[in-house]
């Protein structure tokens, strides 16, 4: 199979990080005296960024969204890996598509900073030719540029490239790139409106489509 280029999601997709991100939003709502959120609903904040994230948990109340975006940043970065863990089949599907020659690169919104500590914490860091968080292009996805910056550095063109996730999102971003798209039905967003070109159940059986013999 030639060798194509998969653009990933982090958070839904590769990573279950929902219990530190919803530990982190309920302790910026605790510093404003306000009660906190289930797990259910911090989940469904998430997908569009820390300050969008921000401004649904504060949920109408009267605080600086920017505030909240830091404050929520700032206990996420002391508790990033505490629960947080790799989808079943990503570490070992991984691994396999880079051995298999494909080219693979992170493209999420969450916080570049935040993105590649994660990376380090679970030893993906050397299988990526590129990783793109929040913060590293002018525009978060759905914009398709975060997209067409991978693709620009990897030399890759949109017709031998895929975006791989969980959420509208990055299903949008794919569509306005021109790039296809495959949606894994284990994470924790929603397709919307968007129609994917390939959906698969769980990421082992993504990498399995792309992998020698398969």
């Amino acid at each position: 199979m030639k060798a194509q280029l998969f653009l990933f999601d982090l958070d839904g997709t590769l990573i279950d990080s929902r219990a530190d991100l919803a530990a982190a939003t309920n302790r910026m709502r605790a510093l404003h005296r306000l009660p906190p959120l289930s797990l259910e609903t911090v989940s469904s904040y998430v997908g569009d960024g820390i300050r969008i994230l921000a401004v649904r948990a504060l949920e109408g109340a009267p605080i600086d969204p920017d505030l909240a975006a830091r404050e929520i940043s700032a206990a996420y970065a002391e508790h990033l890996t505490d629960r947080t863990t790799a989808y079943p089949g990503v570490d070992e599907g991984l691994r396999a598509l880079h051995a298999a020659g494909h080219d693979l690169v992170l493209v999420t919104n969450k916080p570049g900073p935040h993105a590649r500590r994660l990376f380090d914490h679970f030893g993906w860091t050397p299988l990526f030719a590129v990783l793109l968080g929040g913060g590293d292009t002018a525009e978060l996805k759905p914009s398709p540029l975060p997209l067409q910056e991978a693709m620009r550095r990897t030399g890759h063109a949109p017709g031998n490239s895929w975006m791989v996730g969980d959420h509208h999102t990055d299903l949008e971003a794919a569509r306005r790139a021109g790039v296809r798209s495959i949606y894994l039905e284990n994470g924790i967003g929603n397709p919307g409106a968007e129609k994917p070109d390939l959906v698969f159940p769980d990421f082992a059986a993504f990498a399995a489509r792309f992998l020698p013999d398969s």
